[in-house]
């Protein structure tokens, strides 16, 4: 057992009774009260007795005044104790929850690995609210509180007995002992329900999610921190994939994270020496079969030569931020290529769904087209449903500032995405693009080629022009030439090219040629 050591106060009084008792037993055994006696009776003439009474006296008060000194001691040594706690806690937990903080975290990891001989076993959980952001933005920081109070009230009451953290932001951390052979990924969707339920505050309904990671002590490594950031890294995982995942840690998550960080510090060179050039694709009209747009596709080719398509390094920028740096530069450029093409020559530009939460894009684009000197009208905007999606309100905004100065809108990839109808309905779309997927196989699947016709014509009743994208093969192009379609884009009328190769016409003269 640990021996509870005693205060200062408690030691003084220990010291002065010990000393009371030695005087005790020496006056005892030497008489020293006969002697006093003996004493004062011999100087009668002296007021000794009197003296002697005033020093007991005072000796009493002053065994008072002691002791009321040593329990004001004891009162502040006690008080200066209970700040030392409050101090600790403060340092080791989060204020706003009241949950141990990432300093608890690392002292529970370095304890691990001194009583490695304890052999404990754990699930460690990763967690990441989806959608927390948004509440922030729209709602304020007083409702973000709010929510990361919940879900940690909520986190703790699904883990009663465990270690429950928040890491900062809106990320979680909870480290569960194991008995037995429970089944974690079940118990990931419990955690993934328990956050999801709805939060109202003030008659605001919030809808939240969580992607959640998880990995294994001592199975995914012998160092608690280590498995702490493989749980992170399924957690990362996961969030990619979508919202409300679930993912168990792997081996082979490292190796892909370890090339993203890779692609990651490469992009941010190449951005910097403005290696990510536009090459630029020819939009046709189909029944006067001339060009009368180009649209502008990110390339990226590496100092070895490499090619490194979009679909790979978009996300990445995306990720990390750089996408608002990435755009504006591919942006810059392209309207710069475009003052070179003839004036009844359209630019067409894609803008990345996370772009469109951001109210000042319309500001952006506006002032890179007013230094550039290309006229707004020249320039055309694709955007995808999935885009408008995320968040309706902000893109609605930033979508009519653009139309109003006269940029054009394409609503991209139509018929994938979510509310196809009441998008067309609620924004003002200059033109809408079938997606490949349907052009690749419309030819021999009916029900493909029923939804071509339908959305020709609802471009017709509509009054928007319909572009068709993915068109490889000759016989394509007829049947859509047939159908009514406006537009058309892919390999079989031009493939994206530089434009050092636009500007010698060479694509162009294509296109006549086979007329």
């Amino acid at each position: 057992m640990r021996r509870i050591q005693p205060t200062r106060p408690q030691m003084e009084i220990l010291v002065w009774i010990s000393i009371f008792l030695l005087l005790f037993c020496l006056s005892w055994q030497f008489h020293w009260h006969e002697g006093l006696d003996g004493f004062i009776e011999q100087h009668h003439g002296y007021p000794l007795d009197h003296a002697l009474l005033a020093l007991n006296i005072s000796g009493f008060l002053g065994l008072i005044y002691s002791a009321l000194r040593i329990r004001d001691l004891s009162r502040e040594v006690n008080r200066r104790l209970q700040a030392e706690k409050n101090v600790d806690w403060i340092a080791c937990h989060d204020t706003l929850t009241e949950l141990p903080n990432r300093r608890f975290l690392d002292s529970i990891c370095a304890q691990a690995m001194i009583d490695q001989r304890a052999q404990e076993t754990y699930a460690v959980f990763s967690i990441d609210l989806d959608g927390f952001k948004k509440v922030n933005d729209l709602l304020g920081h007083d409702h973000g509180d709010a929510v990361l109070k919940t879900v940690a009230q909520r986190l703790s009451a699904l883990f009663p007995r465990e270690h429950v953290f928040r890491l900062g932001g809106d990320e979680f951390v909870v480290l569960a002992r194991r008995t037995g052979n429970p089944d974690l990924a079940a118990l990931g969707n419990r955690i993934v329900s328990v956050i999801g339920k709805p939060f109202t505050f003030n008659g605001v309904a919030i809808d939240l999610g969580a992607s959640v990671g998880f990995a294994l002590y001592p199975e995914n490594g012998d160092d608690l921190g280590q498995v702490i950031r493989h749980s992170d890294c399924a957690m990362s995982v996961a969030k990619k994939q979508g919202r409300d995942r679930v993912k168990p840690f792997v081996p082979s998550m490292q190796d892909d994270l370890a090339k993203r960080v890779r692609m990651e510090g490469d992009l941010r060179a190449a951005i910097r020496k403005a290696e990510i050039v536009p090459h630029y694709q020819p939009l046709v009209d189909l029944k006067a079969n001339k060009i009368i747009g180009f649209e502008a596709l990110a390339r990226w080719k590496t100092a070895s030569g490499e090619f490194i398509p979009p679909s790979e390094f978009i996300p990445v920028a995306e990720d990390a931020g750089l996408i608002v740096e990435l755009t504006d530069q591919l942006l810059r450029r392209a309207c710069t290529d475009a003052l070179s093409w003839p004036r009844e020559i359209v630019l067409s530009f894609n803008l990345s769904p996370i772009q469109l939460s951001d109210r000042l894009l319309g500001l952006r684009i506006l002032k890179i087209l007013g230094d550039v000197g290309l006229p707004p009208h020249r320039v055309e905007l694709e955007v995808t449903e999935s885009a408008i999606i995320q968040d309706a309100i902000t893109a609605r905004i930033v979508l009519d500032d653009l139309v109003n100065a006269g940029v054009r809108i394409a609503l991209d990839d139509f018929g994938t995405g979510y509310s196809s109808l009441s998008q067309l309905s609620n924004y003002r779309f200059d033109k809408i693009k079938i997606d490949r997927s349907f052009v690749a196989s419309f030819e021999t699947n009916d029900k493909q080629d029923k939804v071509i016709k339908a959305i020709i014509a609802l471009g017709a009743g509509l009054g928007v022009t319909i572009t068709a994208e993915g068109i490889e093969e000759e016989s394509q192009r007829q049947r859509l030439q047939e159908l009514g379609c406006d537009i058309g884009q892919g390999y079989l009328l031009g493939r994206p090219a530089p434009i050092e190769e636009i500007a010698t016409g060479h694509v162009n003269t294509r296109i006549l040629q086979r007329g």
